[in-house]
């Protein structure tokens, strides 16, 4: 991503300013990483400190562009919603989540023999 891969005239302005975001949030990973590796191996506990106050701030940055590319960016948001905040494990989540809609749709993993009317005594 260190450069276009298409002619930039013939990009359009937000795709630039996705890809700008997009830079600057792999910059906000690796710094995030160095600050890390840096203070797992220090001695000097003050040092350790200031270096992972700095890990931190470029974790809230990273964030920022990540809400940011949410906000602006095709596809992050659905993707971000299935599987941050989650429970279990991670490479399962978008089966459950298939599963979950063709059982609500009444697809074949879970067809239902409700109409979805409810009950007809008034108890629902």
């Amino acid at each position: 991503m260190t450069e276009y891969h298409e002619k930039w005239e013939e990009i359009p302005a937000a795709t630039r300013d996705e890809h700008r975001a997009l830079k600057s949030l792999q910059e906000e990973l690796e710094a995030v990483d160095w600050y890390n590796q840096r203070a797992a191996v220090t001695a000097d506990a003050s040092l350790r400190a200031v270096l992972e106050h700095n890990r931190n701030e470029e974790m809230e940055h990273a964030a920022m562009l990540m809400e940011w590319l949410r906000r602006h960016m095709t596809g992050w948001d659905e993707h971000l919603e299935t599987y941050l905040f989650t429970e279990g494990a991670i490479d399962e989540i978008e089966e459950q989540e298939k599963a979950g809609a063709e059982a609500s749709d009444g697809g074949p993993s879970g067809a239902s023999a409700s109409l979805g009317l409810g009950g007809m005594k008034g108890d629902d």
